[in-house]
């Protein structure tokens, strides 16, 4: 395949995040910055993964814009350049959507009835459906 068809592949592949992309995403969102490296040291202690698979994903993250990259020095240094906020609404919309039908009450039931939640995390719960009500 020609470089050039391949690199307009990636562009319109979708920017939503790939499960390993979001253990990328979540090791940048805690630290801000790194290095592949930096990376790749933190996948590793959770699970078997070669530095130029990272290397690889991170450079195809970069093409899909989901971090950006300083290459200013020797060693690059990728940063986020999606929110954590922003990636868990997309994720959270297409669960309702296709999941719950569109019910967030249903996601919620389900999450609830399933689970054990403190009384900490239901009184959580309760001032955010205050805090709701408020902003009606």
């Amino acid at each position: 395949m020609p470089y050039e068809t391949y690199r307009n592949m990636i562009k319109t592949k979708s920017s939503k995040p790939t499960e390993s992309e979001l253990e990328i995403l979540s090791i940048l969102w805690n630290r801000k910055n790194a290095s592949v490296r930096t990376v790749h040291e933190e996948l590793s202690k959770t699970k078997d993964a070669g530095y130029t698979t990272t290397l690889k994903l991170m450079q195809i993250m970069f093409e899909k814009k989901l971090v950006t990259r300083d290459d200013s020095n020797k060693t690059h240094i990728y940063a986020p350049a999606v929110t954590r906020e922003k990636t868990q609404n997309q994720f959270l919309n297409r669960i309702i959507d296709g999941l719950f039908a569109g019910s967030a009450t249903e996601l919620v039931m389900q999450a609830l009835g399933n689970n054990n939640t403190s009384d900490a995390e239901l009184d959580k719960i309760r001032q955010l459906i205050d805090d709701l009500k408020l902003k009606k």
